[in-house]
């Protein structure tokens, strides 16, 4: 019996490209797609991009100040349930910050750090309110059963912080 080269590797070929392709147009359409689509047609979001992987879902936002990160959250979840499964959802905010909203964060981060450690979360509003009576940097706290999220804008830029409230995670803010 002689094997013929030429056909064979063909159809290693056309096999393979039917398998990935389906796979790939599959993750486009039944997945990302749709996620895709409940971000982007939020309040305030301007542009999302995602990351699909086993373990978690990346959204990449490109968001307008004042935008409600954590309703955002909660219809990503609620909408998008049977896609997300047992994937964790973080999100990755663009930043369109100032120096102004930067000098402020500085001064704001070890309070803040401070009370998410001690889990006085009131503190964070306490003191954030407290530091906004001196600056024209106006400030937004919000909270989930996860994460606080804090709101930085003044009148040319933004900045968006998501604090997770676990504490294994706490020692390194990556959006901070």
């Amino acid at each position: 019996m002689k094997f013929r080269i030429l056909p064979i590797a063909l159809t290693v070929v056309i096999s393979g490209s039917l398998l990935f392709g389906g796979w790939f147009i599959y993750k486009q359409v039944k997945v990302q797609n749709p996620l895709q689509n409940i971000a982007t047609e939020y309040e305030g979001v301007n542009n999302a991009r995602l990351n699909i992987t086993n373990d978690e879902v990346i959204v990449k936002l490109d968001v307008e100040p004042g935008t409600r990160l954590p309703g955002l959250v909660q219809q990503l979840k609620t909408e998008g349930k049977s896609i997300l499964g047992k994937r964790t959802l973080k999100l990755d905010v663009k930043e369109h910050t100032t120096a102004n909203i930067n000098e402020f964060w500085d001064k704001a981060m070890f309070p803040v750090a401070e009370a998410m450690e001690n889990k006085r979360y009131t503190q964070i509003v306490d003191k954030l309110k407290e530091m906004e009576q001196g600056s024209n940097v106006k400030v937004k706290t919000e909270m989930d059963d996860q994460n606080v999220y804090i709101s930085l804008t003044d009148g040319e830029g933004s900045k968006f912080i998501i604090l997770p409230r676990d504490p294994n995670v706490l020692g390194v803010w990556k959006n901070a």
